[in-house]
């Protein structure tokens, strides 16, 4: 009797460990097991330097959703990046959506300036003003070289 309570608390602390270790992993990799009820916009970009998926999307410094797509538009070479937007942020068809860099050379992430249009974008619409990613490099060699 005894061995067999020794080993029903192994079996249990190796499941305990098991679900723990399987929990971390959902959270570190920001795998969304169920739905998350959120919405897609798109917006376009002249240059998406530096932008990867899953880059934080935020309004007010608030993280309000992230990048799901990014692709480019064959016709125009726009970079077509698809937004994922929680349910309950509403955004105006006149919003900015801008790249920005955390600090000086940290990750890039989209900022999104609110409008103040009482019309809506809707699910699966579109953001038509948009600013492009700043290429620091670009900036400071133009800055160097130029005369």
């Amino acid at each position: 009797m005894k061995r067999s309570s020794l080993e029903l608390v192994v079996g249990l602390f190796l499941l305990l460990g098991f679900a723990c270790f399987a929990w971390l992993s959902v959270k570190l990799g920001d795998v969304a097991l169920f739905d998350r009820g959120t919405y897609h916009v798109t917006a376009r970009f002249g240059s998406v330097s530096g932008l990867k998926l899953g880059a934080a999307v935020e309004i007010a410094g608030v993280e309000v959703g992230k990048v799901s797509k990014i692709n480019l538009d064959p016709k125009t070479y726009d970079a077509c990046v698809e937004l994922e937007i929680q349910p309950q942020i509403e955004l105006q068809d006149d919003s900015i959506a801008s790249i920005r860099t955390a600090g000086i050379i940290g990750d890039r992430y989209i900022s999104i300036l609110p409008g103040g249009s009482p019309i809506l974008i809707e699910k699966g619409g579109e953001i038509f003003e948009t600013e492009s990613a700043i290429n620091l490099e670009e900036l400071i060699s133009k800055y160097i070289f130029e005369k």
